[in-house]
C-alpha cells in the first residue's frame, strides 16, 4: 500500500514540474529553495516542516520547510534545496527521492522561491541545528484545504495570492504551530495535487488553477520590473 501510494503520488507530481526553461524565464530576483519532504504513514501522506529559531533576523520563530537561498556552489534549485535540508535537519541528499520543482512563488522578502518535492523515509528521524531551527514536526497533508476558515484575511480569496492561515497541534508533543504565508501556499499547493490521486480530488481547490494563479502573478511582477 505504501509503495503504490508512493509511486502514483510521484506520477502525477511530474506533470507538474516546471522545467528548466520555465525557470530561466523568471524574474531577476534574488532565489531560493525549500524542500517539501513527503512520506506515507498509516496510509496518509505527510510532510516535514521546520520551526525556524528566533535569532534568525529573517522569519525567525516561522514555520517554513527547510531551506534558503541560492549560494554560488549550488548546480540549481534541487542542489540548494538538498543543502539547505541537510544544514537545517541532517537530512542527506542520497536520503531524497527527488520528484519536481514547483512553480515559484514570490516572497514577502522579494524573493523568488522554488519549491522542491521529494520523497524520505518515513523513519528519518530530524536532527535539527540549533542555529537555525528550533523544532522539526511532521504534518498530515489533508490539513492543508482551501475554505473560510484557512483563509488569514477575509479579502484574501480575491488577492493574486490568498493569504492562508492554519493551525496544527502536534499530538506527539502537544506543541502548536501556526502556519501561514508562503509555507502555507506551498503547503496547500502540494496538497492539492496529492489528492488528484485520490476518488476525492474534486474536493477542494484544484491544483491547476493554483499554478494558473501563481503564474498570473509572476507575469505582473515581471511586467513591472
Amino acid at each position: 500500500m505504501t509503495m503504490k501510494m508512493k509511486m502514483s503520488t510521484i506520477s502525477v507530481f511530474k506533470h507538474f514540474d516546471v522545467g528548466e526553461e520555465t525557470l530561466m524565464e523568471l524574474p531577476a530576483l534574488n532565489k531560493a529553495s525549500v524542500l517539501v519532504p513527503l512520506f506515507v504513514r498509516s496510509g496518509k501522506l505527510h510532510t516535514l516542516m521546520t520551526l525556524r529559531s528566533k535569532e534568525l533576523r529573517t522569519s525567525g520563530g516561522e514555520v517554513c520547510f527547510p531551506g534558503g537561498k541560492h549560494e554560488a556552489g549550488d548546480k540549481d534549485e534541487v542542489d540548494t534545496a538538498l543543502r539547505e535540508a541537510e544544514e537545517e535537519i541532517g537530512l542527506l541528499p542520497a536520503d531524497v527521492h527527488v520528484v519536481c520543482r514547483l512553480h515559484p512563488i514570490i516572497s514577502k522578502n522579494q524573493v523568488l522561491v522554488t519549491p522542491v518535492v521529494g520523497f524520505i523515509q518515513e523513519s528519518f528521524r530530524p536532527r535539527p541545528n540549533p542555529a537555525e531551527v528550533s523544532a522539526a514536526f511532521t504534518v498530515p497533508l489533508d490539513l492543508f484545504t482551501l475554505d473560510k476558515d484557512h483563509l488569514g484575511d477575509p479579502r484574501a480569496a480575491q488577492a493574486p495570492v490568498p493569504s492562508l492561515s492554519f493551525h496544527f497541534t502536534d499530538p506527539r508533543t502537544g506543541a502548536r504551530y501556526h502556519i501561514w504565508g508562503l509555507t502555507a501556499m506551498v503547503a496547500l499547493i502540494v496538497a492539492a495535487i496529492a489528492r488528484k490521486t485520490s476518488p476525492e480530488s474534486d474536493v477542494g481547490v484544484r491544483a491547476e488553477e493554483l499554478q494558473v494563479m501563481l503564474r498570473r502573478h509572476l507575469e505582473e511582477r515581471r511586467s513591472k520590473l
